[in-house]
């Protein structure tokens, strides 16, 4: 790669990383990795308590794009229709008419995901996975990019269903932004003591331009050995004792395509097995599922994946 090209990409990426962090301070770490979604084309699961800015995060990179973006508040009544659309009775022609539901977008927030029923979160599993949405038998392939950023509230909280395992699977990370340290969140009520942050930034990024890199990560070069490293990875959560499952097959193409997502944002051509590291406990956590023992002694999953690559043998 030309000099020139990667100053060029490290430019753009510059501008969206400078104008998400106007909004949210001192989570450097946690836009890295939703740039790294939104290159890689994969969604994204914002998990924490109510208020620190999840929603936020999420609109931040929608204002950052020049792309479609819809937002669906999710609460126990919502059907999968009101996510998909349907077919609506025009009693003057006779005929009915598809309408579009909030799905055919390029961006969807999915606003506190698990506050719906499984039968509507199970309305997104298709166009997360596939880019497309099968609506009344017929197929509706959905403009790319498309991403799903869901927000959702610990499972402890009143009137929520947790996601099931099947859908976990479909997010490429699970984040969370956890509270700001005191000097920060002294800078963020001084930054809204007039207005939002979120009113005077603007689309620094064109769709095709979201296009045309996700392309170019797609060419970032990943060694056999990477790959094998990939594998062995998810191969020790599948044995781990504390596990009932462990990652998968998806799970690990997740963490190939973010690796070379990663390489990307850190202006390289070729991935290193420290961004395998760094992503793992992103990636990975969400999908295992703890045994009772574990779970109810207190077995944290991102510390199992935080075992499992230390003990890894690092490719050379």
């Amino acid at each position: 790669m030309s000099s020139e090209a990667k100053s060029e990409r490290l430019d753009k990426i510059g501008r969206l990383r400078t104008n998400i962090t106007q909004v949210i301070r001192g989570k450097d770490d946690v836009v890295d990795m939703l740039l790294i979604a939104l290159l890689s084309g994969g969604s994204v699961l914002l998990e924490d308590a109510p208020g620190v800015g999840k929603t936020t995060l999420a609109k931040a990179l929608a204002a950052s794009v020049a792309a479609t973006f819809n937002r669906v508040q999710f609460t126990p009544d919502l059907l999968p229709a009101d996510i998909l659309g349907s077919s609506i009775y025009n009693p003057v022609q006779g005929t009915f008419a598809f309408r579009q539901g909030p799905v055919f977008c390029n961006i969807l927030l999915a606003d506190e995901i698990n506050r719906s029923s499984p039968r509507t979160q199970s309305a997104l599993l298709e166009a997360m996975s596939e880019g497309q949405a099968t609506i009344e038998g017929e197929r509706h392939v959905l403009d790319p990019p498309f991403l799903v950023l869901a927000t959702q509230n610990s499972v402890e909280f009143h009137g929520t269903y947790p996601l099931p395992e099947a859908q976990l699977d479909r997010f490429m990370m699970q984040l969370s932004l956890g509270y700001p340290e005191p000097d920060i969140e002294a800078e963020i009520l001084h930054a809204q003591a007039v207005g939002h942050p979120l009113e005077t930034i603007s689309a620094v990024a064109s769709k095709q331009e979201v296009l045309d890199m996700q392309h170019q990560v797609r060419a970032v070069r990943v060694d056999k050995s990477i790959s094998n490293y990939i594998v062995e990875l998810a191969t020790a959560t599948r044995r781990d004792p504390r596990l009932k499952l462990g990652v998968s097959t998806r799970g690990s193409l997740m963490m190939f395509r973010s690796s070379q997502a990663a390489a990307y944002l850190a202006g390289r051509d070729y991935v290193l097995p420290d961004d395998v590291q760094r992503l793992a406990p992103y990636v990975l956590a969400h999908r295992l599922v703890l045994t009772s023992e574990a779970k109810y002694g207190g077995t944290a999953k991102r510390d199992i994946v935080r075992e499992i690559v230390e003990r890894a043998k690092v490719p050379a």
